[in-house]
């Protein structure tokens, strides 16, 4: 699944420093604003036990984890919409990606310049999300402008499309996302097309010192972000982006001895990946066999001759049957044949829903 979240933020928040740790790209962390101008795209392994557990169950001669690309975009200034500061090919670059990862600073120190002379997360949360908003807003207004004489004519997709419009504008100009609005399902489709940058998809990050990443409830920045999120019903992920830079250059038994140090039992990274991931609606299903063990990226609520095609689109094509078995039910058994004995591997056909963990044998003829 060719999907991909952007890491955005005001300069100096910690993007680079943080998109480092997860792709260990090298990319420029200067203290200075605009220290990345191009954005840069690193693949990333999505952490997951199961496959761990599967390759231990099945022997493959190899293991091939599921992927996640994330975006580095250059950090957005106020009047970003307006052209400042590089605004327009940021926002180009984030118009480009799926899913948002906002990281916010929430931690205090004096040697690191914040472009606007202080530390406040609510301010640099609504400095982005409003030039987003601007974008957006100017993108409607244009629209409008289009659609209205259209659906004077009595179009019905105009009048249906005029109708999304309208709705949307006056929630832009209160200064909220468009991702806070509910649409029904006939709109949705709609939304999507106007490919707005508010109803994107957002993760906030939160960025802290290192002495504060195993206490996150002590923060008071932190507390004002999770706040702020829950009234978009946005995640808030915490990490110390320096120490997971750190934390990435480590082999497993110095990352434990590490993470151990820090009060923590999981590296930052790890969660945020499976955040960005989930928060794209994203779900894992594997095929297990001598040759390999792999997880394969779907979307959820994909059928079974949908999730094929994520193989090849020959497996799509010629969908015959798909032999299921949880993940669940496998670890249990042991082995394939024992499952199946049991009675837990199911032949599904074209309209099975598939569902995260799944363990499947495609069946096709072409």
């Amino acid at each position: 699944m060719a999907l991909t979240a952007g890491i955005v933020g005001l300069p100096n928040v910690g993007k680079s420093t943080l998109f480092n740790a997860i792709t260990k790209a090298g990319v420029e962390a200067a203290n200075y604003p605009f220290a990345t101008i191009d954005p840069n795209v690193g693949m990333v392994e999505v952490p997951d036990y199961r496959l761990d557990e599967l390759t231990k169950l099945v022997k493959p001669k190899k293991t091939v984890p599921a992927t996640f690309e994330f975006t580095d975009i250059a950090g957005i200034v106020k009047g970003a919409s307006k052209g400042e500061g590089l605004g327009n090919k940021f926002l180009s670059n984030i118009r480009q990606v799926d899913a948002i990862c906002h990281v916010v600073r929430c931690f205090d120190d004096e040697n690191i310049t914040h472009v606007e002379g202080r530390v406040n997360p609510l301010e640099d949360i609504e400095i982005i999300n409003l030039e987003l908003i601007f974008a957006d807003l100017e993108s409607v207004d244009k629209r409008m402008t289009r659609v209205a004489k259209i659906a004077k004519t009595k179009d019905k997709e105009a009048v249906a499309e005029l109708a999304v419009l309208e709705k949307i504008k006056p929630v832009l100009e209160a200064g909220k996302s468009a991702r806070t609005i509910e649409f029904s399902d006939d709109e949705l489709p709609i939304v999507k097309g106007l490919f707005l940058l508010t109803t994107k998809p957002v993760l906030y990050v939160a960025n802290v010192a290192e002495d504060e990443v195993a206490d996150e409830e002590g923060n008071d920045y932190v507390q004002q972000v999770k706040t702020f999120a829950a009234t978009e019903n946005a995640e808030v992920i915490t990490v110390c982006a320096r120490a997971e830079e750190e934390i990435a250059e480590l082999d497993d038994e110095d990352k434990a001895d590490f993470l151990e140090a820090l009060g923590i039992e999981e590296s930052g990274l790890d969660k945020l990946i499976r955040a960005a991931y989930h928060l794209l609606g994203l779900a894992t299903y594997f095929t297990a066999g001598e040759q390999e063990v792999r997880a394969w990226t779907f979307k959820n609520g994909m059928k079974a001759p949908e999730c094929a095609g994520v193989i090849h689109t020959d497996f799509e094509r010629g969908f015959i049957r798909a032999e299921t078995v949880s993940y669940a039910d496998l670890k249990e058994h042991g082995s394939m044949p024992a499952a199946k004995e049991a009675g837990r591997v199911r032949l599904e056909g074209k309209e099975y829903i598939v569902k995260d963990g799944d363990v499947m044998l495609f069946r096709f003829n072409v």
